[in-house]
């Protein structure tokens, strides 16, 4: 994809394709240009029904610093009704990667910062580097949470856990995340993304409508109920039962191979 600013876009044969926000002298913070790439980048996989994973990482030492509140400090006598345009403006572009409907991971390289953090927390899945650092600290910048942080985090990692995170902003090592549930996996750098890739490649290999479905099942929590739950299920089950891919996932289990999933 041309004109991105920022920001790198890169596929790879099976489906999987990986965006790099590409600003590391400002530690990955999220640029106007950035943002408004990112805005162009997750249209056209929005669009895309041969992507079937999304990685996002950062380039050099951190995953994202978060916003850039330069321009904040800068205007101190704007109104709050113009704050609250373009702080909604700014949410709705990065949060953008909800709308993806495939699997989407964040692979967080280094620190992941405020928004940066909020980013990594919209994604369905998140790995992180040994040595990487997460937190929301907006209370020590004298700032309430945005980009969906006090719903994202207390989703991800309960109400305590979330409460402690916000309300003293502390920032936590990798290790700290994972027993927190914040992240799935701890890796140690040297082979970092390629770990990462390797779990891509390998949702990338899965029946897309069922990896699709699944995702759908387990947004903003999952089910409200158990009996949406079976509603639901009922469903989507059977919407899998009558593709193409199942007949080639049971062929493949049958004669011991890998399965070729065509999305049918």
């Amino acid at each position: 994809m041309a004109d991105l600013t920022h920001l790198r876009l890169d596929r790879t044969d099976d489906g999987v394709a990986v965006l790099t926000l590409d600003n590391p002298d400002m530690r990955n913070a999220m640029s106007d240009e950035m943002t408004a790439s990112w805005v162009r980048a997750i249209d056209e996989l929005a669009a895309d029904r041969s992507v079937r994973a999304v990685v996002v990482t950062g380039e050099g030492s951190a995953f994202c610093s978060g916003g850039n509140t330069g321009w904040i400090a800068s205007e101190p006598d704007a109104s709050v009704d113009y704050l609250r345009t373009r702080m909604m403006a700014f949410y709705r572009a990065w949060l953008s990667i909800r709308k993806l409907e495939v699997p989407t991971i964040a692979a967080v390289n280094g620190a992941a910062i405020g928004a940066g953090l909020c980013l990594a927390l919209a994604c369905d899945i998140r790995y992180a580097a040994r040595g990487a650092r997460l937190g929301a600290p907006f209370v020590k910048l004298g700032m309430h949470a945005g980009m969906a942080g006090t719903y994202l985090l207390p989703n991800v990692v309960g109400e305590a856990h979330a409460r402690d995170l916000l309300l003293t902003g502390r920032v936590v090592q990798a290790d700290e995340a994972l027993t927190m549930g914040m992240v799935s996996r701890v890796i140690e750098p040297g082979g970092f993304l390629d770990e990462v890739m390797e779990a891509a490649h390998g949702i990338a290999a899965t029946a897309p409508i069922a990896s699709r479905l699944t995702k759908l099942a387990l947004l903003d929590g999952g089910h409200r109920d158990f009996e949406a739950c079976i509603q639901w299920e009922a469903m989507a089950q059977p919407i899998t039962l009558a593709t193409a891919d199942l007949q080639e996932g049971i062929r493949a289990s049958r004669e011991k191979r890998p399965p070729a999933f065509t999305g049918e």
